[in-house]
């Protein structure tokens, strides 16, 4: 984020010395994207940020994918989904290809381990539940509706108030606002639908003591996505202060203001992030389209660069009425294969004026392919949906009104 920020304890210029009340010295790191040509902080801590005792396998939960063949739409539902208790560990692959994967999990009230997510930036959406984040930058609560952007590299942990369902969006990249909402000297314009006033980042600088610190940190390796134990001989939340572009930070879909239009709006203009290859949307509660012969819910589609997953997370989804999508559902309609409403829900919505819906969107530009948990919870009848009928020549069993 190109928006400055500063807390704690900071020398008047940078790279100069920091001296606590008894003359120690603080190591200043310097945590930056794309080899020091993007974004960064600067962070003072009281220990050596490299000094680490011990480094063992973090054995992760299973990270196969299978390939979305043969090719068809598919429905998964989450809250069928037996996940471990711990946001960090517990989270099961629901979705993936090479530039992101979606995970699921359903927390208990334990902390996390401390973690760190060293391929790139974290974008998990809370779809119910309190708590906070706890990371080198500082204390960031969290709420339902709540996206908790944790940049790559960031040694953080979970604390839940309460059970949390959390969907984690893991890129291989960085994630950020759409280029096109923001100048180019990053501040937001006036055509976005939100702005700085709606980002949260921590206010206070936060510490914790301890020796021999184990980190969990997932990485890369030329045989794909591992983990490590690492043992720092300080605790990592050592930093007196930090300062710079560079941090953790909430956005809540409530503060996302909907842009309508007199005729149906297409799926870019409910974006909110963007990451390599992928980018992140929400649908939320709004008025509709004000044409006098407006068709509200979507026209049939080929979006032909793209893989589609909607999250549904709120409301009363229009355009699925039939399907047997339902909140908690994941809907993949995949590139190659025109999608659309349900065909008795485009009637059901002609005069409707306004949308109680929401639900949050990613589309790739690779195919997804499905990982351990979505394959757990699939809905076989799903893909059948829209003729009523499946290859046994029968009515399609999911074929109901939600409503």
């Amino acid at each position: 984020m190109a928006h400055y920020r500063a807390l704690g304890r900071l020398p008047r210029q940078r790279h100069t010395q920091l001296r606590d009340d008894d003359g120690h010295l603080f190591r200043e790191e310097l945590m930056g994207e794309e080899g020091f040509s993007s974004d960064s902080s600067l962070l003072y801590h009281r220990g050596v940020p490299s000094a680490i005792t011990d480094s063992q396998v973090w054995d992760l939960p299973d990270q196969s994918r299978t390939p979305n063949h043969p090719l068809k739409p598919r429905h998964l539902k989450l809250h069928d989904l037996r996940t471990g208790p711990c946001p960090v560990e517990g989270r099961r692959l629901v979705l993936g290809n090479n530039d992101v994967r979606i995970g699921y999990v359903v927390t208990g009230t334990d902390p996390s381990p401390l973690y760190r997510n060293a391929i790139g930036d974290e974008c998990v959406y809370v779809e119910s539940g309190t708590g906070t984040v706890e990371t080198v930058f500082g204390v960031i609560p969290y709420r339902a509706g709540d996206y908790v952007l944790v940049p790559r590299a960031t040694d953080h942990r979970w604390v839940p108030a309460e059970p949390s369902r959390l969907y984690a969006i893991e890129a291989n990249s960085h994630i950020h606002p759409p280029k096109r909402y923001l100048s180019r000297f990053g501040q937001f314009l006036e055509h976005a639908p939100f702005c700085e006033r709606d980002l949260h980042g921590p206010t206070a600088t936060f510490e914790a003591e301890g020796t021999d610190v184990e980190v969990l940190v997932k990485h890369r390796t030329s045989a794909g996505i591992v983990g490590t134990r690492l043992t720092y001989a300080t605790h990592p939340f050592d930093v007196v202060g930090w300062d710079g572009c560079l941090y953790p930070y909430t956005f809540n879909i409530e503060d996302y203001m909907p842009i309508t239009g007199k005729v149906h709006q297409p799926p870019p203009v409910h974006q909110v992030f963007e990451g390599w290859n992928f980018v992140i949307c929400n649908f939320l509660p709004r008025k509709v389209d004000y044409h006098d012969l407006a068709i509200p819910v979507p026209y049939y589609h080929s979006n032909v660069d793209s893989d589609e997953v909607m999250f549904y997370v709120g409301g009363d989804y229009e355009a699925r009425k039939g399907s047997g999508i339902n909140l908690g559902s994941i809907s993949l309609h995949p590139g190659g294969h025109a999608h659309g409403p349900q065909p008795s829900a485009i009637e059901a919505s002609l005069g409707a004026d306004y949308f109680d819906e929401s639900a949050v969107m990613v589309d790739t530009f690779a195919p997804l392919e499905l990982g351990e948990g979505g394959l757990a919870v699939e809905d076989p009848a799903y893909a059948w949906t829209w003729a009523g009928r499946g290859p046994d020549g029968g009515d399609s069993p999911a074929v109901f009104s939600n409503s």
